[in-house]
């Protein structure tokens, strides 16, 4: 393991370690969710709340989605992008991954169920 790697996956498993990133991880995989919304759940402030959500997007570990609510106004919506979280020991070896998932792909395996259905 490289130097980098050391300080790469010790970032990540810090981030992992902060109580309010694992309360908006979790939160934001359940459904979609605004700061404010996640501000109610971690009870925590706002500027908590988006100081977690900027860390977590520089790892991409949350993505976001604009949307227009009911009234015109605009809202971000955060979501988790986490499909699953590693942390092995091997040989000596401290290994760590993060699988994402793949949007993309998620949306065309959604169109073509959607396709087979209506046919």
């Amino acid at each position: 393991m490289e130097s980098g790697e050391n300080d790469s996956f010790a970032t990540l498993l810090q981030v992992f370690a902060d109580d309010y990133s694992r309360m908006i991880l979790l939160a934001a995989d359940k459904e979609p969710r605004t700061a404010k919304d996640l501000s109610g759940i971690c009870d925590a402030s706002l500027a908590t709340i988006y100081r977690r959500l900027s860390t977590l997007r520089e790892h991409d570990l949350v993505t976001v989605h604009s949307t227009v609510g009911s009234g015109g106004e605009h809202k971000q919506l955060f979501e988790t992008t986490i499909d699953a979280f590693h942390v092995s020991i091997s040989e000596g070896d401290l290994n760590v991954s993060v699988e994402t998932r793949d949007e993309l792909a998620d949306n065309f395996t959604t169109l073509w169920e959607n396709f087979r259905e209506s046919t």
